[in-house]
């Protein structure tokens, strides 16, 4: 298992997303929902560490 370098810009609620070969993908957080252009996947965090996905498959 070797090192993975991941880097993460945020500007407000727009997040980009880094890796050692240059831009991953983006994502959106607006309060407890979240959007991330590579899963396309909806998410929302709920109390204590529980959270609700909706991936792209299941729309």
């Amino acid at each position: 298992m070797g090192l993975m370098f991941r880097k993460r810009k945020k500007y407000g609620p727009l997040i980009l997303n880094f890796t050692e070969n240059g831009f991953s993908s983006w994502s959106i957080k607006i309060g407890r929902w979240s959007w991330n252009s590579r899963a396309k996947a909806h998410r929302v965090d709920l109390p204590g560490p529980l959270s609700w996905k909706q991936d792209k498959s299941r729309a």
